[in-house]
């Protein structure tokens, strides 16, 4: 499987539009794009507590 080809995100925009309507799409992005957000900061969260909890550790 390779990546997703611009035929095949053409049919799935338009399978989206089908299904959920025209006027849905905007708020359906706008709810992905802030759950992406907010995975993205929680997991840089973990990343920093990770790395200030390996210099606690060095300095002992």
């Amino acid at each position: 499987m390779g990546p997703i080809g611009p035929g095949s995100l053409i049919l799935i925009v338009l399978i989206a539009i089908l299904f959920f309507g025209p006027k849905k799409l905007p708020e359906l992005g706008k709810a992905v794009g802030s759950s992406l957000r907010e995975f993205k900061n929680a997991t840089k969260g973990l990343a920093n507590d990770d790395d200030e909890e390996k210099k606690k550790e060095d300095k002992k």
